[in-house]
């Protein structure tokens, strides 16, 4: 090489805007330009002659030195080092930089030596941590958006479905009200005489049972559609439970078939504080299952206890039971037990208690055999 062409090797090698180390055989660094030293922020004297896994981290400098020696003693060609991997590199004062490395290699009489052209790519890592971020933030947000969209859908399908089945459930459970209440308006206006007042008050009782009863199955379905909606406040108060539990009872009276009769005891303290108007509801509707599953003459027990923080009630009737394979599903929406088909009713009662007994921080179970009886109890926290 000629002496112009050695001053221009100089400048090239010292002026170049990235650094470049140069390796000999044995992994010493024979030369270092002025770019990698800042880079690195060492002086030439602190590098010159030292193991190139100087500027290595130390978790590195094995599995470096392993392919330092793969690179050289095979068929050495130019290439980016690390191809797939994010690379480090070490400073002077120990901290740490990512950097990109290419490769490339000449001979001499002395052996292979290696050149490495390192960048410094903090700032474009910056940014791509940055970009990626940014893209798992929108990742996450249409993630979010599906799942809305998912949920969403599925309310509406279920909706859908729950529309159906009242319809369906409609047409069965309203006919048979529907056909009493035309039939006795009618017979009323036949019995026109003055001795035909207890035929007129049988109709008239007629008419007000089915009224009630369609009255019922629209309340269980206005309060199944409030709940899907979210739209039932809790309203919690104090209460005197025996003396509100025997008004209700008080009540449920004109529901009892000839020779029934209900039978209440309370233990414990009888303050407490709960929502009125989602516990009446599940008192009702179980006490009222409890007399229309029950025969004529049967004994309905009424418990409810109330100890430390927990108040429980537990309705128990001797009517015709619940089998083990129908007791699994005794709270979902529209269910029917096997043995029940024959029996009025939504299928939505057992349903609401449970949703209520939920927002008011309870859980309901069932004790139940068939043909004996059934037990379900109510238990709240009123912690």
């Amino acid at each position: 090489m000629n002496r112009l062409s050695q001053e221009e090797f100089v400048a090239l090698f010292d002026q170049a805007a990235l650094g470049i180390v140069t390796v000999n055989p044995q992994g010493l660094i024979v030369r270092v330009n002025n770019f990698a030293l800042l880079q690195f922020g060492y002086e030439a004297e602190d590098v010159v002659g030292c193991k190139i896994e100087k500027l290595i981290p130390m978790r590195y400098r094995e599995r470096h030195e392993t392919h330092r020696n793969d690179f050289t003693g095979e068929n050495p060609h130019q290439r980016p080092m690390g191809m797939g991997m994010d690379l480090w590199a070490l400073r002077k004062d120990g901290t740490e930089f990512p950097v990109e490395v290419s490769l490339s290699s000449y001979t001499t009489n002395e052996g292979i030596f290696s050149i490495a052209f390192i960048s410094d790519i903090t700032v474009r890592k910056a940014h791509e941590d940055a970009l990626r971020q940014m893209n798992d933030e929108l990742e996450k947000q249409v993630d979010s958006r599906t799942r809305s969209l998912r949920e969403a859908l599925e309310r509406e399908k279920e909706l859908g479905e729950l529309k159906s089945r009242f319809v369906s459930m409609a047409s069965h459970e309203f006919r048979t009200p529907l056909s009493t209440i035309l039939s006795s308006a009618y017979l009323i206006s036949k019995y026109d005489k003055g001795e035909d007042q207890s035929k007129r008050d049988k109709h008239v009782q007629r008419i007000v049972s089915s009224v009630n009863v369609l009255t019922d199955i629209l309340n269980d379905f206005l309060s199944v559609g409030r709940i899907e909606e979210g739209k039932i406040q809790v309203r919690k108060i104090p209460l005197e439970l025996q003396n509100w539990m025997n008004e209700l009872l008080a009540e449920l009276q004109q529901l009892l078939k000839p020779q029934q009769k209900l039978e209440y005891v309370h233990e414990g303290d009888a303050s407490i504080c709960l929502d009125p108007s989602l516990l009446r509801h599940i008192v009702q509707n179980l006490v009222s299952n409890a007399i229309k599953f029950s025969p004529e003459g049967a004994t309905i027990e009424i418990r409810s206890k109330h100890s430390q923080d927990l108040l429980s009630i537990a309705i128990s009737d001797r009517g015709i039971g619940i089998s083990e394979e129908d007791q699994k599903h005794l709270f979902e929406r529209f269910f029917r037990g096997a043995n029940a088909i024959n029996i009025q009713g939504t299928g939505l009662g057992l349903h609401i208690v449970g949703r209520y007994a939920e927002l008011l921080n309870g859980h309901v179970s069932c004790a139940s055999r068939l043909n004996e009886g059934t037990t379900i109890t109510v238990t709240f926290d009123l912690a």
